[in-house]
């Protein structure tokens, strides 16, 4: 009976792991190959026209994204199935926080949508002239960002408790789990630094560095022991408690 829950597990375990690999590289070909490339800050003429020299690379962002999304939102059901043997109320806290996150940036990649839309040129927004139009464009792209960032806020707490799940479940290192808090603090300042700080552009720098090296050192890091080793299991060695239990009971 533990052999096949362990089993299971195991197999759930890793497919927890592609979906996370899925979410790493659809994730950062979206905001380092796509966005990072396309959007100039602050200079409205430069960014359309990196967008419509390149729409194809620009949708593939937008598909990019909702791919990551839709990975999320399985994700979180495979971590409560994992996890809620620790804590079924904080692994389903858990799957919630994640849940609201891929909400809010489902809802976000709207933003993405209506600037391709303004600088298409649509029949009904001839009345805007293109210095209008591709500045309305960046705003939405600027609304992205923030709606980004506005939801890392949701994530940052839902890989808080799956840290501390992490730690104290049987299954996982608690190296992973420890990672997990580290993220968890790095996506929550980040954000809280963007929305509170009117400087943010002072710190962004540095907040680029943690999020490129710890961040992704720690999501890499469970998505690896996922698809490498799935769950730590504990089997016992039936051959050798077997003539124990006989000779207990020769003696008995």
């Amino acid at each position: 009976m533990n052999t096949n829950i362990n089993a299971s597990l195991r197999n759930t375990a890793r497919i927890a792991g592609v979906l996370y690999l899925v979410i790493i590289i659809a994730g950062l070909f979206a905001e380092m190959a796509v966005r990072s490339n396309l959007i100039v800050a602050g200079d409205a003429a430069a960014t359309a026209e990196n967008i419509m020299t390149s729409v194809g690379l620009f949708r593939m962002g937008f598909v990019s994204d909702l791919a990551m999304i839709m990975a999320d939102v399985a994700i979180a059901l495979l971590f409560y199935a994992l996890l809620k043997p620790v804590s079924n109320v904080l692994a389903l806290m858990a799957a919630f926080f994640r849940l609201a996150q891929a909400a809010a940036l489902g809802i976000n990649l709207l933003n993405m949508f209506f600037a391709l839309q303004l600088l298409g040129g649509a029949d009904y927004l001839g009345t805007l002239s293109a210095d209008q139009s591709n500045a309305l464009a960046l705003m939405f792209l600027d609304a992205h960002a923030a709606g980004y960032r506005l939801a890392l806020v949701f994530f940052g707490f839902s890989i808080l408790i799956l840290g501390y799940l992490l730690v104290k479940s049987e299954h996982f290192p608690r190296l992973l789990g420890y990672g997990m808090f580290v993220a968890s603090f790095i996506y929550v300042a980040d954000s809280a630094a963007y929305f509170m700080l009117t400087n943010y552009a002072d710190v962004e720098a540095v907040f680029d560095v943690l999020l490129s090296g710890p961040v992704v050192i720690a999501e890499l890091s469970l998505c690896v022991w996922l698809l490498w080793k799935g769950i730590k299991t504990q089997q016992q060695d039936t051959r050798t408690l077997a003539p124990t239990t006989q000779t207990e009971q020769i003696g008995a």
